[in-house]
């Protein structure tokens, strides 16, 4: 009796243990990078993995709650995008390439040689382009609903774009909370003119470049999450998935989630379904061929 209740003891302290360690104050700083101070934040230990929030978004709310999970198992490198959360921003396009620079001499400044990254929306294609522009820098990526090119979208999530204007997000989360966060108070109207010309200028990143990267992909997308589903299909198959029989041929290490009755908002809401996915994937080891 004595035993076991001593064991129950001990697994208790070591559970809560493991809940304070996840949810301690992280560390904090700017890191100065191709004309950006970026803003970052560091919880958690274990292998490195780098977060890419979406368009409009910070280190706040939902996405907190996606960094401190897997902060239980990593150590995770939480990035605020110029012009979002408290990196200011600066008078340059906001493109997947400088996007993925940024990350790039981020994790230099971190003496981070290799890292996972993980991103939703904006931050998913960055995260894929940074696997085309700095394949040396990562490992696997877990891209969350995004496209490798423009037309991967659904026509009326392009045609959303021209009438979309920031009038419409006066009062809104996005536009309130930046403005407590960032330090040019004011300054989201031109931010979100940054933002409005990213999504609606033409832009590819190359099947051929994206077929060519070496890091493993996890597409996640919600079966409405307004990517086309057979754009969804061409990534995977890119990167080698697709068309085969797993159990009687070797299988790419990229791998190919569709959530049901999700749209690409509320894919944040799904964070308990999507989590063990993101851990299993990073956690993977090449499988035999």
């Amino acid at each position: 009796m004595k035993t076991t209740t001593l064991t129950i003891t001990i697994f208790l302290i070591m559970f809560f243990m493991s809940i304070a360690s996840a949810q301690q104050k992280p560390v904090t700083g700017y890191a100065p990078v191709n004309g950006l101070k970026m803003y970052y934040e560091i919880r958690g230990q274990g292998e490195p993995v780098v977060m890419l929030h979406g368009a409009f978004m910070a280190i706040t709310d939902e996405w907190v709650d996606w960094i401190n999970e897997l902060a239980k198992t990593h150590k995770v490198i939480a990035v605020e995008m110029q012009g979002h959360g408290r990196t200011a921003d600066i008078n340059r396009d906001i493109t997947y390439e400088n996007l993925a620079d940024d990350v790039a001499a981020l994790m230099d400044y971190l003496k981070i040689d290799r890292a996972d990254i993980v991103g939703y929306s904006l931050g998913a294609g960055a995260a894929m382009m940074c696997a085309i522009r700095h394949p040396e820098k990562v490992r696997k990526v877990v891209s969350i609903s995004h496209p490798i090119r423009r037309d991967g979208w659904v026509q009326s999530a392009n045609d959303f774009w021209p009438n979309f204007n920031v009038e419409m997000m006066k009062g809104t989360p996005a536009e309130t909370e930046r403005e407590k966060l960032n330090p040019v108070k004011g300054s989201f109207p031109e931010f979100f003119a940054h933002i409005k010309a990213a999504a609606m200028r033409p832009w590819d990143f190359g099947a051929d470049k994206f077929a060519a990267t070496k890091a493993p992909i996890l597409f996640i997308d919600g079966d409405a999450d307004g990517v086309r589903m057979e754009h969804i299909t061409e990534m995977y198959r890119l990167k080698g998935g697709g068309n085969i029989h797993g159990d009687m041929s070797p299988r790419s290490e990229s791998r190919l989630a569709i959530i049901p009755n999700t749209t690409h908002v509320t894919l944040m809401n799904r964070m308990s379904v999507i989590m063990p996915m993101i851990n299993d994937f990073l956690d993977a080891k090449p499988p035999k061929q």
